[in-house]
């Protein structure tokens, strides 16, 4: 029996290579990360009717950074604001500038009351974010403070367009926290609500720092977060909302805090 020859080997092994099945590449959907799963505030028994536990919200411990001692005091009051004794109104150019000049290059402590709004102080935010060399913003209740990175509206979507994983942000809005990453919103109990809905009036911090916990599991090599809240939000409910970013005293989840205020309006020379 004749054997075959070199030629026909090679031939055969060939033509068995063509006769095997490609497998079909993995679509690109399997190479995204599993959704995270809905965001639900844990369970309170403060022994009232069942429905009731729908407004109630777990204790959460106020934590943050020991108050600078030595930081300028600026405490708010709506339009104007006291240093030292003096009062301002940033809304006055003549004002704003000599408040500045006693403001640049120093470590300033915001001290806010229960009723200034975001909208009432752009100018003053925009000279802290100019001329301060450090800006702190104090705990309404309790004897803590946040250190701040300041960014107007144009300043948060520069920030957002960079090239970063996470962009965590914290959307603070009347209904409630929404938890928003680059790939998407962290979803709550109900997936067309905020992440984080209010309840019975008032702040669920002990859920926001749980579903920013989970943010950080997610997205390791985050450094920075944006507090964004809406503009009729009072500057002491954003202060205690900086309160979540944080799981023991003086340890924050992120390194930098972000704050994010309204544009100054732009007025005319009237040239």
């Amino acid at each position: 029996m004749r054997r075959a020859g070199p030629g026909l080997l090679l031939a055969a092994l060939v033509l068995g290579a063509g006769c095997r099945e490609e497998k079909p590449a993995a679509p690109l959907s399997s190479l995204a990360p599993a959704p995270m799963a809905p965001l639900a505030a844990d369970p309170v028994d403060a022994g009232g009717p069942p429905d009731d536990a729908l407004f109630r919200i777990a204790h959460a411990e106020v934590y943050g950074e020991e108050v600078p001692e030595k930081a300028l005091r600026l405490e708010l009051a709506g339009e104007s604001v006291r240093l030292a004794g003096e009062a301002f109104r940033p809304v006055n150019p003549g004002e704003l500038a000599r408040l500045t000049e006693r403001l640049r290059g120093k470590a300033v402590l915001v001290v806010p009351d229960a009723d200034t709004f975001f909208a009432q102080g752009s100018e003053l935010l925009e000279a802290l974010r100019d001329q301060a060399g450090e800006v702190w913003l104090k705990h309404p209740d309790a004897a803590v403070a946040y250190r701040l990175v300041l960014r107007d509206e144009d300043g948060f979507r520069a920030w957002l367009a960079e090239v970063a994983p996470g962009k965590l942000r914290i959307i603070q809005r009347s209904d409630g926290f929404e938890l928003s990453t680059s790939v998407g919103k962290l979803p709550g109990a109900d997936p067309n609500g905020p992440s984080v809905p209010v309840r019975g009036g008032k702040q669920d911090i002990a859920t926001l720092r749980k579903g920013l916990e989970r943010l950080k599991g997610r997205f390791k090599t985050a450094e920075d977060i944006c507090l964004v809240p809406s503009f009729g939000t009072e500057v002491a409910q954003a202060a205690r909302a900086l309160s979540g970013v944080y799981t023991a005293p003086g340890e924050p989840l992120f390194d930098t805090l972000c704050l994010v205020y309204p544009n100054p309006p732009r007025r005319s020379d009237g040239g």
